[in-house]
């Protein structure tokens, strides 16, 4: 357990080495003291002491023969859940997330052309804000229509006319003015003597 240190992971484990019923308990006795004292934050948690009788069984990977005040826990509740997975194909185009490539699969499947053309605008408005999200400057609508063209496949084509919604990126970099007044600013006078 990552909260309490390799050295009481060397002292659990010292302690299940031991063949004495009795020194092994006063060892693992010290080992709750010292554990208690390293984690204050759990004095205010419920039934304290059995929380750390708990962690020692788990840190002892629940082989440890002591004569505890209180049940040797299950060993099931205390299991590492499974690894997820994560994925291993990454879009080529990963500031437009996982959302918008579904969207275009589903424009493409569309049999209306009319609805197909106006999800195709409106996948196109999306892919330009997702794109000044990450990029803060400018987009060309043509870099967009391309990148739509490119991710369908060729399926999705927008007419060079259209023209993609304008869209406003909230400006990062701050000027003075919203942290000063505007005018001069008042420095203090020298007293002269």
């Amino acid at each position: 357990m990552p909260e309490y240190g390799r050295h009481i992971q060397k002292m659990v484990d010292h302690t299940k080495g031991l063949e004495d019923k009795e020194e092994r308990n006063e060892a693992a006795k010290a080992v709750i003291k010292l554990m208690g004292q390293l984690n204050p934050h759990l004095r205010d948690v419920e039934e304290f002491k059995q929380k750390l009788w708990d962690h020692l069984y788990v840190m002892a990977d629940f082989d440890l023969d002591v004569e505890s005040p209180y049940p040797m826990p299950k060993k099931e509740g205390y299991m590492r859940p499974e690894q997820l997975a994560y994925p291993t194909g990454m879009p080529r185009f990963k500031h437009y997330g996982l959302v918008i490539p579904g969207y275009i699969e589903a424009a493409v499947k569309m049999a209306d052309v009319e609805e197909k053309e106006a999800l195709t605008l409106s996948i196109a408005n999306m892919m330009k804000k997702a794109y000044l999200n990450w990029n803060r400057d400018s987009v060309d609508d043509k870099l967009i229509k391309d990148q739509l063209f490119e991710m369908s496949d060729g399926n999705l084509k927008l007419a060079e006319e259209v023209e993609l919604a304008h869209i406003k990126v909230a400006n990062q970099n701050r000027s003075q003015s919203n942290f000063r007044k505007k005018g001069k600013s008042k420095k203090p006078k020298r007293r002269t003597a």
